[in-house]
């Protein structure tokens, strides 16, 4: 099996414990992964980020194969139109 066909078969599950896996460099039983395992499962993830999700949010990759990167402006607004839980001013704390 190539690595895209590999990519393209990950469920979402898998996905989402190999990126635990490689954020904490170890598995999900606490077992720490080598280095090489690391590296393998980050690009694992990375394609998976490009090529599956077609992410656009920050620290992930694009579906170009680039990082994404967004400047204050950029990310100022996206959390300007995401509905607020609570808002408390300094004197309210």
């Amino acid at each position: 099996m190539n690595f895209n066909a590999l990519v393209q078969a990950m469920t979402p599950d898998t996905y989402e414990k190999l990126s635990e896996a490689v954020a904490t460099g170890r598995w999900a039983d606490g077992n720490p992964m080598s280095e090489a395992q690391r590296a393998h499962s980050l690009q694992l993830v990375m394609a998976y980020q490009a090529q599956v999700l077609k992410s656009n949010e920050l620290f992930t990759i694009g579906a170009n194969g680039q990082m994404v990167h967004k400047s204050k402006a950029e990310l100022k607004k996206q959390f300007e139109t995401q509905p607020s839980i609570a808002r408390f001013s300094h004197d309210d704390l």
